[in-house]
């Protein structure tokens, strides 16, 4: 059945922002998308969680996304990370990403503030109906301190630009109301869930191992939507190891930034307060890599 935010359906990345001596390095930057475009990578979004936007000035957000638009060219769709706990810089940031030509907008919950559901309802309704740009509405109460619950989000599917869910709260009762009762897109915001979440009707991923196996990722999803549980199963055990440590061993996205340090893909510096994965880490690490066939 088409969802809402069809166009958005398949493989995201949510992507690593690479940082050399403090400023972010675009060339490493380039280098990322070139490899995403070419694994057949749905939609790229940069300056996420993964792409460690709380250390990001909003005129580095800004400069990021407009490179990050003009380098993909036209060939896959752009979904940026523009949320923030001000509504008012929220808005201020999805109207440049819209101008910039983004495809559509990632908004994360307004953290820390711990807003009602009638807030947050009122913060997304502003977005949707002050900019054109299609939302997505990223629900993750582990980083933000409080869960938009479902109903609230089966309200907001009634606006017309409210197009996209990118499910992290990890439960997926909260996913199969929301899915039930909407013609919302439903992302799922956990890569070790990417199974689950699309058996229930979900219609992918956005996606933080995506950054170093796009093209497995692209399997798993491929198979669910053909039915074929067994390859997606397989895809699903394959990959889970990968996904547990990139959001296990340490907070997003170290581990993903020390994958591709190995791998041999410069993923450039982390930014204060993140700090490089080390010691036991690094070895489990390494010996995830071995295991799956990327060292």
């Amino acid at each position: 059945m088409k969802t809402k935010g069809e166009a958005f359906a398949g493989l995201s990345v949510a992507m690593v922002t690479p940082f050399s001596g403090g400023e972010v390095e675009y060339d490493l930057f380039r280098e990322q998308i070139e490899f995403q475009i070419a694994s057949g990578t749905n939609c790229l979004c940069p300056v996420g969680t993964t792409g460690e936007s709380p250390t990001l000035s909003h005129e580095e957000q800004e400069r990021v996304i407009g490179f990050v638009v003009e380098t993909v060219a036209g060939r896959t769709k752009v979904m940026p990370g523009t949320g923030s706990n001000s509504t008012a810089e929220a808005l201020r940031l999805t109207k440049s990403a819209e101008k910039a030509g983004a495809d559509a907008a990632l908004q994360v919950a307004p953290y820390y503030n711990k807003p009602t559901q009638q807030g947050f309802y009122e913060h997304f309704k502003r977005l949707a109906e002050e900019t054109s740009l299609p939302q997505c509405i990223y629900n993750i109460p582990g980083r933000t301190g409080k869960n938009i619950e479902p109903e609230t989000i089966i309200r907001l599917a009634e606006l017309e630009n409210i197009a996209l869910v990118k499910e992290a709260t990890g439960s997926l009762d909260q996913a199969s109301q929301i899915i039930s009762a909407t013609n919302l897109t439903v992302l799922s915001g956990d890569d070790s869930l990417t199974l689950p979440l699309m058996a229930i009707g979900g219609r992918g991923v956005v996606s933080v191992v995506g950054n170093i196996v796009p093209r497995d990722v692209l399997s798993l999803v491929a198979a669910v939507e053909k039915g074929d549980l067994a390859e997606a199963r397989r895809w699903h055990h394959k990959l889970f190891p990968l996904c547990r440590d990139m959001l296990g061993l340490a907070t997003n996205p170290i581990p993903i930034k020390a994958a591709m340090k190995l791998m041999g893909r410069d993923p450039g510096e982390l930014r204060l307060p993140m700090t490089p994965l080390e010691g036991v880490d690094i070895t489990r690490l390494r010996k995830s890599l071995e295991s799956y066939g990327l060292l």
